[in-house]
């Protein structure tokens, strides 16, 4: 089973899928909480140049410009780890292949690429740059932002016909951290334009010089500069004059050699002013197959590639489902050492359960809430935390304080009823009968322990008897020392007065069938 190779964060890092100059692409993770999880693509510096600053600006500025970008024909830049040294970008992840392969695996299979198919990939492109060469900065002011290596290695078509522009590691922009030096070529040179190989000023337009090299070359089914050594690719840029598509395939419209040509000027006062210009130009030209249509030319050029990844794809995602989500019972024991590696280099970050933090709360319904310690404190950690398997012991703990808290309660509720009686016992024990109905005690403690049972001691103090139902609190001295006055009722007769004789019937009827009260019975 496929094995994480090192744990970035909230990252996994799985197996490399491509390889440039300046980086290695792996597929990669995203380990979220609540098992949210997606696949994502992890760029990496070489190890060698992850310890030079220059590439390490580099890296950062790629970042920097590419979150700039937002636009669907370019890749999005998600997050920057930076770990133990090193600095990764993640990507989004896109099932597809690059642009230069799809062409070398055509080649391959002594095919060419239909033009429309051609002319869709290349708008896409096109509509991409321009979103990059009209990026700002967060106040609004333009980024100038030029590409500098475009190039069919940097586009990349998805297999749902969408073709998107990436890697702006040696792109120029305003504000850049890492600048060119003098007489240093940055790009691949069968790309560049002749101003980028002079050491001139660059702007949006040699990038659509690029595209007219990457356009020419998919129409034509071959390299269109070629060389022995870098010196002869430098002097056939530099010469210029090349040759139509036209005069090359037969079936490529003048129109789109027009578009061409003047993409490929060796003056850039002569090419087309933006990008979304020439992308205008050549859809209007030719047309564009649809995304439709370039998906299943990509799945049917490389199918096998293809499948072979999303098997990889497959495998990692359900080996991050089985042994990194976190509370699964199949993971491998976290180690005692919270922060320790483990061989395969999996960090197992452990969520404390944090005990020390649970305390005693006045309002005991907050207790009954685990899944507020269900999660580490830092997100971004990849772990399988114990904290979720754990609860049992605290919530152990939880209860028992919980039951402690209760019968205290219970208890100092029935001590504070009992002091109460006690008190009314002894001050009024002359007390008539007729009184003594009025001062009837509250009902027992018993009933009440049950209504409050998670109520602390402090809270059962305040449960007396309602003053309205005891009498006032300096009538128990004044009956003990009167206890003849305590004795006459206060504007009530007696309940058991006798009634007169021949009331217990207390009207008649006379002969018209009207009833009358008798007179001695009112």
């Amino acid at each position: 089973m496929q094995q994480a190779e090192r744990v970035l964060g909230r990252y996994a890092l799985f197996d490399e899928i491509a390889a440039g100059g300046m980086a290695t692409v792996h597929l990669g993770r995203l380990l979220g909480p609540v098992g949210f999880s997606k696949t994502v693509a992890v760029k990496r510096l070489h190890p060698h140049l992850a310890r030079d600053p220059e590439f390490v600006s580099m890296f950062l500025d790629e970042a920097r410009l590419a979150a700039r970008i937002h636009h669907p024909n370019v890749v999005s830049t998600l997050d920057v780890v930076a770990i133990e040294g090193e600095v990764f970008l993640v990507l989004d992840y896109v099932q597809g292949e690059s642009f230069s392969r799809l062409l070398k695996a055509t080649r391959a299979k002594r095919l060419r690429v239909e033009p429309r198919i051609v002319a869709g990939v290349i708008v896409n492109a096109l509509h991409g740059l321009h979103a990059a060469h009209e990026a700002t900065d967060e106040h609004g002011h333009p980024l100038g932002i030029v590409h500098r290596d475009v190039s069919p290695q940097n586009v990349l078509v998805g297999t749902d016909g969408v073709a998107r522009v990436l890697d702006f590691g040696v792109a120029k922009a305003a504000g850049r951290l890492q600048s060119t030096r003098d007489g240093q070529l940055k790009g691949k040179l069968a790309y560049m334009a002749p101003e980028q190989i002079r050491g001139d000023a660059v702007d949006r337009r040699t990038d659509v010089y690029s595209a007219g090299v990457v356009l020419w070359e998919g129409l034509v089914g071959r390299r269109l500069v070629q060389g022995q050594n870098e010196g002869q690719v430098l002097g056939a840029v530099l010469a210029g004059g090349f040759p139509t598509p036209s005069s090359l395939v037969r079936d490529v419209p003048g129109e789109v050699d027009a578009i061409v040509m003047r993409a490929l000027s060796p003056s850039p006062s002569d090419r087309f002013a933006t990008a979304r210009e020439m992308a205008i130009e050549l859809e209007r030209a030719l047309g564009v197959a649809s995304p439709f249509q370039v998906g299943e030319w990509v799945q049917a050029v490389a199918v096998e590639a293809l499948a072979l990844r999303a098997a990889r794809v497959r495998e990692m995602e359900s080996t991050s489902a089985v042994h990194m989500v976190p509370g699964n019972p199949g993971r491998p024991p976290p180690l005692p050492n919270p922060h320790e590696y483990s061989s395969s280099g999996i960090s197992m970050v452990t969520s404390p359960s944090h005990p020390s933090q649970v305390t005693y709360p006045s309002q005991p319904s907050q207790v009954s809430q685990p899944s507020q310690v269900s999660y580490p404190s830092q997100p971004s950690q990849l772990s399988y935390p114990s904290a979720v398997a754990a609860p049992p012991p605290a919530q152990s703990r939880l209860k028992l304080v919980v039951a402690v808290v209760t019968v205290t309660a219970a208890l100092g509720l029935m001590a504070i009823t009992a002091l109460l009686l006690w008190r009314r016992g002894a001050s009024a024990p002359a007390a008539p009968t007729a009184s003594a109905t009025l001062t009837a005690p509250p009902p027992p403690a018993t009933t009440l322990a049950p209504a409050l049972p998670a109520l602390p001691a402090t809270v059962a103090v305040s449960a007396e008897p309602e003053p309205s139902a005891e009498p006032e609190p300096s009538a128990g001295p004044k009956a003990a020392a009167k206890p003849t006055a305590a004795a006459k009722p206060v504007e009530h007769k007696p309940a058991a007065e006798k009634k007169p004789k021949g009331c217990d019937t207390p009207f008649f009827v006379d002969s018209d069938g009207i009833k009358h009260v008798k007179p001695e019975c009112m």
